[in-house]
Protein backbone atom coordinates (compact mmCIF):
# COMPACT_ATOMS: atom_id res chain seq x y z
CA UNK A 1 0.00 0.00 0.00
CA UNK A 2 1.13 3.28 -0.82
CA UNK A 3 2.38 5.36 2.00
CA UNK A 4 2.95 9.42 2.16
CA UNK A 5 5.54 10.83 4.66
CA UNK A 6 5.28 14.19 6.04
CA UNK A 7 7.74 16.10 8.55
CA UNK A 8 9.28 12.68 9.78
CA UNK A 9 5.61 11.21 10.26
CA UNK A 10 4.26 8.56 7.90
CA UNK A 11 0.65 7.79 6.60
CA UNK A 12 -0.82 4.98 4.51
CA UNK A 13 -3.26 6.15 1.64
CA UNK A 14 -7.04 5.04 1.57
CA UNK A 15 -8.16 3.64 -1.80
CA UNK A 16 -8.44 6.88 -4.01
CA UNK A 17 -7.12 9.12 -1.51
CA UNK A 18 -5.68 12.06 -2.17
CA UNK A 19 -2.39 13.92 -0.10
CA UNK A 20 -4.63 16.31 1.53
CA UNK A 21 -7.28 13.40 2.25
CA UNK A 22 -4.89 11.48 4.26
CA UNK A 23 -3.41 14.58 5.97
CA UNK A 24 -6.66 15.90 6.88
CA UNK A 25 -7.70 11.89 8.37
CA UNK A 26 -4.65 11.60 10.12
CA UNK A 27 -5.49 15.14 11.90
CA UNK A 28 -2.22 17.08 10.41
CA UNK A 29 -2.83 20.80 10.14
CA UNK A 30 -2.70 21.81 6.50
CA UNK A 31 -4.28 24.45 4.65
CA UNK A 32 -6.76 24.18 2.37
CA UNK A 33 -9.96 25.45 1.05
CA UNK A 34 -11.99 24.73 -2.56
CA UNK A 35 -10.39 21.30 -3.25
CA UNK A 36 -10.95 21.16 -6.38
CA UNK A 37 -7.11 22.37 -7.55
CA UNK A 38 -8.12 26.13 -8.31
CA UNK A 39 -7.16 27.92 -5.36
CA UNK A 40 -3.71 26.61 -4.20
CA UNK A 41 -3.95 26.79 -0.79
CA UNK A 42 -3.25 23.36 -0.13
CA UNK A 43 0.32 22.96 -2.26
CA UNK A 44 3.23 21.92 -0.98
CA UNK A 45 6.62 20.19 -2.02
CA UNK A 46 7.67 16.58 -3.18
CA UNK A 47 11.12 15.74 -2.23
CA UNK A 48 11.08 11.80 -3.28
CA UNK A 49 8.83 10.05 -5.16
CA UNK A 50 6.87 10.91 -8.34
CA UNK A 51 3.94 13.18 -8.27
CA UNK A 52 0.91 12.68 -11.19
CA UNK A 53 0.82 15.38 -13.61
CA UNK A 54 -2.77 16.45 -12.93
CA UNK A 55 -1.46 17.72 -9.63
CA UNK A 56 0.86 20.55 -11.06
CA UNK A 57 -1.69 21.74 -13.85
CA UNK A 58 -1.68 25.11 -14.03
CA UNK A 59 1.25 25.70 -12.18
CA UNK A 60 4.28 28.00 -12.43
CA UNK A 61 7.17 26.66 -14.74
CA UNK A 62 9.84 27.24 -11.81
CA UNK A 63 7.51 25.66 -9.30
CA UNK A 64 6.86 22.72 -11.42
CA UNK A 65 11.02 22.36 -10.93
CA UNK A 66 10.63 22.44 -7.25
CA UNK A 67 8.21 19.92 -6.91
CA UNK A 68 5.46 22.19 -5.74
CA UNK A 69 2.32 20.33 -6.31
CA UNK A 70 -1.74 20.72 -5.02
CA UNK A 71 -2.32 18.10 -2.90
CA UNK A 72 -6.13 17.91 -2.99
CA UNK A 73 -5.49 16.68 -6.75
CA UNK A 74 -2.82 14.32 -5.93
CA UNK A 75 -3.36 10.40 -5.83
CA UNK A 76 0.02 8.94 -6.09
CA UNK A 77 0.79 5.13 -6.92
CA UNK A 78 3.26 4.83 -4.82
CA UNK A 79 5.36 5.97 -2.25
CA UNK A 80 6.03 10.50 -1.61
CA UNK A 81 7.68 11.98 0.32
CA UNK A 82 6.53 15.84 1.19
CA UNK A 83 7.31 18.93 2.91
CA UNK A 84 5.79 22.39 3.20
CA UNK A 85 6.16 25.16 0.56
CA UNK A 86 9.64 27.12 0.48
CA UNK A 87 9.32 31.07 1.33
CA UNK A 88 9.39 31.67 -2.35
CA UNK A 89 5.83 30.15 -3.19
CA UNK A 90 4.01 32.60 -0.52
CA UNK A 91 4.01 36.57 -0.74
CA UNK A 92 3.90 37.95 2.71
CA UNK A 93 1.05 41.06 3.01
CA UNK A 94 -0.12 42.93 6.10
CA UNK A 95 -3.79 44.74 6.41
CA UNK A 96 -3.90 48.37 5.48
CA UNK A 97 -7.50 49.07 5.89
CA UNK A 98 -11.16 46.70 6.27
CA UNK A 99 -13.73 49.17 5.00
CA UNK A 100 -17.91 47.91 4.62
CA UNK A 101 -18.91 49.04 1.24
CA UNK A 102 -22.05 47.43 1.61
CA UNK A 103 -24.91 45.38 4.19
CA UNK A 104 -22.69 42.40 3.26
CA UNK A 105 -19.30 43.07 1.60
CA UNK A 106 -16.43 44.44 2.88
CA UNK A 107 -13.05 45.89 0.83
CA UNK A 108 -10.01 44.64 2.00
CA UNK A 109 -6.80 46.47 0.68
CA UNK A 110 -3.67 45.30 1.82
CA UNK A 111 0.34 46.03 1.81
CA UNK A 112 2.43 43.63 -0.05
CA UNK A 113 5.88 42.64 -1.06
CA UNK A 114 6.23 43.52 -4.97
CA UNK A 115 5.03 40.95 -7.16
CA UNK A 116 3.52 40.53 -10.47
CA UNK A 117 -0.78 40.28 -11.22
CA UNK A 118 -2.68 40.95 -13.44
CA UNK A 119 -6.25 42.50 -12.88
CA UNK A 120 -8.85 40.45 -12.85
CA UNK A 121 -6.93 37.50 -11.44
CA UNK A 122 -7.43 35.60 -8.18
CA UNK A 123 -4.66 34.95 -4.61
CA UNK A 124 -5.31 32.58 -1.59
CA UNK A 125 -5.07 34.40 1.40
CA UNK A 126 -3.67 32.54 4.43
CA UNK A 127 -3.45 32.94 8.13
CA UNK A 128 -1.26 31.74 10.37
CA UNK A 129 -4.05 29.30 11.62
CA UNK A 130 -4.12 27.71 8.23
CA UNK A 131 -7.25 29.01 7.37
CA UNK A 132 -7.26 29.83 3.83
CA UNK A 133 -9.77 31.81 1.24
CA UNK A 134 -8.92 32.86 -2.15
CA UNK A 135 -10.25 36.43 -3.62
CA UNK A 136 -9.91 38.24 -6.81
CA UNK A 137 -8.00 41.37 -7.21
CA UNK A 138 -9.68 44.32 -8.10
CA UNK A 139 -7.18 46.68 -8.05
CA UNK A 140 -4.09 47.22 -10.80
CA UNK A 141 -0.63 46.74 -11.11
CA UNK A 142 1.13 50.08 -9.87
CA UNK A 143 -1.67 51.01 -7.20
CA UNK A 144 -0.76 51.05 -3.82
CA UNK A 145 -2.60 48.54 -2.27
CA UNK A 146 -3.51 45.26 -3.43
CA UNK A 147 -7.88 45.46 -3.16
CA UNK A 148 -10.15 42.56 -3.10
CA UNK A 149 -13.73 42.76 -2.12
CA UNK A 150 -15.24 40.17 0.50
CA UNK A 151 -18.69 39.36 0.76
CA UNK A 152 -19.83 38.66 4.68
CA UNK A 153 -21.05 34.70 5.19
CA UNK A 154 -23.13 34.14 8.13
CA UNK A 155 -20.52 31.43 8.97
CA UNK A 156 -17.72 32.49 7.08
CA UNK A 157 -14.50 31.62 9.08
CA UNK A 158 -12.40 34.06 7.39
CA UNK A 159 -15.09 37.08 6.53
CA UNK A 160 -16.08 36.72 9.92
CA UNK A 161 -12.15 37.34 10.80
CA UNK A 162 -12.12 39.81 8.86
CA UNK A 163 -15.10 41.97 10.16
CA UNK A 164 -14.62 40.96 13.79
CA UNK A 165 -11.04 40.15 15.12
CA UNK A 166 -8.46 41.67 11.91
CA UNK A 167 -7.09 45.59 12.21
CA UNK A 168 -5.08 47.45 10.16
CA UNK A 169 -0.89 45.77 10.32
CA UNK A 170 -2.38 42.37 10.80
CA UNK A 171 0.20 39.82 8.81
CA UNK A 172 -1.30 37.74 5.79
CA UNK A 173 0.14 35.86 3.44
CA UNK A 174 -0.86 35.33 -0.24
CA UNK A 175 -0.35 32.73 -2.98
CA UNK A 176 -0.98 32.96 -6.72
CA UNK A 177 -1.75 34.86 -8.99
CA UNK A 178 -3.99 32.15 -10.25
CA UNK A 179 -6.75 32.77 -13.15
CA UNK A 180 -6.85 33.51 -16.60
CA UNK A 181 -10.25 36.15 -16.53
CA UNK A 182 -7.87 39.10 -17.58
CA UNK A 183 -7.73 41.96 -20.22
CA UNK A 184 -4.85 41.52 -23.10
CA UNK A 185 -3.86 44.64 -24.54
CA UNK A 186 -3.79 43.92 -28.70
CA UNK A 187 -7.30 44.70 -29.61
CA UNK A 188 -8.17 47.94 -28.59
CA UNK A 189 -11.26 48.04 -31.00
CA UNK A 190 -12.79 44.72 -30.23
CA UNK A 191 -16.11 45.14 -28.00
CA UNK A 192 -15.63 43.49 -24.02
CA UNK A 193 -18.86 42.00 -22.13
CA UNK A 194 -18.33 41.80 -18.70
CA UNK A 195 -20.62 39.88 -16.56
CA UNK A 196 -20.71 39.38 -13.21
CA UNK A 197 -22.88 38.63 -9.76
CA UNK A 198 -22.22 39.92 -6.45
CA UNK A 199 -18.41 40.17 -5.55
CA UNK A 200 -17.68 38.90 -8.96
CA UNK A 201 -17.85 42.34 -9.58
CA UNK A 202 -14.76 42.56 -8.39
CA UNK A 203 -12.62 41.34 -11.00
CA UNK A 204 -14.40 42.88 -13.56
CA UNK A 205 -13.66 46.26 -12.14
CA UNK A 206 -10.51 45.49 -12.45
CA UNK A 207 -10.30 44.31 -16.12
CA UNK A 208 -12.43 47.30 -17.05
CA UNK A 209 -9.84 49.92 -15.64
CA UNK A 210 -7.26 48.22 -16.81
CA UNK A 211 -8.81 48.14 -20.17
CA UNK A 212 -9.35 51.51 -19.92
CA UNK A 213 -6.10 52.74 -19.18
CA UNK A 214 -4.71 50.58 -21.82
CA UNK A 215 -6.75 52.98 -24.28
CA UNK A 216 -9.40 50.43 -25.35
CA UNK A 217 -11.61 52.23 -27.56
CA UNK A 218 -14.14 49.27 -28.50
CA UNK A 219 -17.42 49.43 -26.59
CA UNK A 220 -17.24 47.83 -23.10
CA UNK A 221 -20.41 46.91 -21.12
CA UNK A 222 -20.73 45.61 -17.89
CA UNK A 223 -23.56 43.71 -16.13
CA UNK A 224 -23.67 43.56 -12.71
CA UNK A 225 -26.57 41.14 -11.05
CA UNK A 226 -27.62 41.59 -7.58
CA UNK A 227 -30.66 40.02 -5.20
CA UNK A 228 -31.82 44.46 -4.36
CA UNK A 229 -30.37 47.88 -5.21
CA UNK A 230 -27.94 47.99 -2.49
CA UNK A 231 -26.22 44.96 -3.46
CA UNK A 232 -25.20 47.63 -6.14
CA UNK A 233 -21.90 48.87 -4.16
CA UNK A 234 -19.55 50.67 -7.03
CA UNK A 235 -22.57 52.11 -8.49
CA UNK A 236 -22.10 55.41 -8.08
CA UNK A 237 -17.93 55.14 -9.02
CA UNK A 238 -19.35 52.79 -12.20
CA UNK A 239 -21.66 55.30 -13.21
CA UNK A 240 -18.88 57.94 -13.25
CA UNK A 241 -16.30 55.47 -15.36
CA UNK A 242 -19.67 55.47 -17.78
CA UNK A 243 -20.27 59.60 -18.12
CA UNK A 244 -16.31 59.80 -18.35
CA UNK A 245 -16.00 56.90 -21.08
CA UNK A 246 -18.42 57.00 -23.75
CA UNK A 247 -17.34 53.48 -24.85
CA UNK A 248 -18.46 52.14 -21.38
CA UNK A 249 -21.64 51.40 -20.20
CA UNK A 250 -23.09 49.72 -17.19
CA UNK A 251 -26.53 47.85 -16.50
CA UNK A 252 -27.00 47.14 -13.21
CA UNK A 253 -30.07 44.60 -12.63
CA UNK A 254 -32.44 43.15 -10.29
CA UNK A 255 -33.79 40.73 -13.05
CA UNK A 256 -32.26 37.45 -14.07
CA UNK A 257 -28.69 38.61 -14.91
CA UNK A 258 -28.62 36.27 -18.17
CA UNK A 259 -32.33 37.34 -19.53
CA UNK A 260 -30.79 41.28 -19.21
CA UNK A 261 -27.67 40.60 -21.20
CA UNK A 262 -29.39 38.74 -23.96
CA UNK A 263 -31.96 41.81 -24.17
CA UNK A 264 -28.94 43.95 -24.06
CA UNK A 265 -26.61 42.36 -26.41
CA UNK A 266 -28.37 39.72 -28.45
CA UNK A 267 -25.15 39.19 -30.69
CA UNK A 268 -22.15 38.69 -28.97
CA UNK A 269 -19.85 37.43 -31.76
CA UNK A 270 -16.47 39.15 -32.52
CA UNK A 271 -16.85 40.15 -28.60
CA UNK A 272 -14.67 38.93 -25.46
CA UNK A 273 -16.73 38.12 -22.18
CA UNK A 274 -15.55 37.96 -18.96
CA UNK A 275 -17.68 36.17 -16.64
CA UNK A 276 -16.94 36.24 -12.85
CA UNK A 277 -19.04 34.79 -9.88
CA UNK A 278 -21.68 31.81 -8.93
CA UNK A 279 -20.41 28.91 -10.85
CA UNK A 280 -23.64 27.76 -11.62
CA UNK A 281 -24.98 30.83 -13.35
CA UNK A 282 -21.20 31.25 -15.04
CA UNK A 283 -21.87 28.11 -16.79
CA UNK A 284 -25.32 29.09 -17.83
CA UNK A 285 -24.26 32.23 -19.25
CA UNK A 286 -20.89 30.39 -20.95
CA UNK A 287 -23.46 27.81 -22.43
CA UNK A 288 -25.79 30.66 -23.75
CA UNK A 289 -23.28 33.16 -25.21
CA UNK A 290 -21.47 30.10 -27.12
CA UNK A 291 -25.31 29.29 -28.62
CA UNK A 292 -25.56 33.10 -29.51
CA UNK A 293 -22.65 32.55 -31.87
CA UNK A 294 -19.34 33.28 -29.96
CA UNK A 295 -16.23 31.25 -29.73
CA UNK A 296 -15.27 29.35 -26.34
CA UNK A 297 -12.06 31.17 -26.72
CA UNK A 298 -13.35 33.70 -26.61
CA UNK A 299 -14.87 33.30 -22.96
CA UNK A 300 -12.92 33.87 -19.98
CA UNK A 301 -14.24 32.89 -17.08
CA UNK A 302 -13.79 32.13 -12.79
CA UNK A 303 -16.13 30.76 -11.17
CA UNK A 304 -16.40 31.47 -7.10
CA UNK A 305 -15.79 28.21 -5.80
CA UNK A 306 -17.47 27.88 -2.38
CA UNK A 307 -15.03 26.88 0.26
CA UNK A 308 -15.07 23.14 2.50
Amino acid sequence: MPTLNFQSQSFPFDSGESVLDTLLRNGVPVSYSCKAGNCGACMLRAVDGEIPASAQAGLKDSWIAKGYFLACCCRPSDHLAVVPLDADARIAATIADITSIAVDVLRLRLRTEPFAFRAGQYVTVSLENGLARSYSIASLPGEEYLEMHIRLLPNGRMSNWLRNEAQPGSPLQLMGPHGDCFYTPGQAHRPLLLIGTGTGLAPLYGILRDALRNGHHGPIHLFHGARQPAGFYLNDGLSALAREHTNFQYTPTISPIDQTVAEHYPKPKETSAFLCGDPTLVQLLRKKLFLAGMDLRDIHADAFLPST
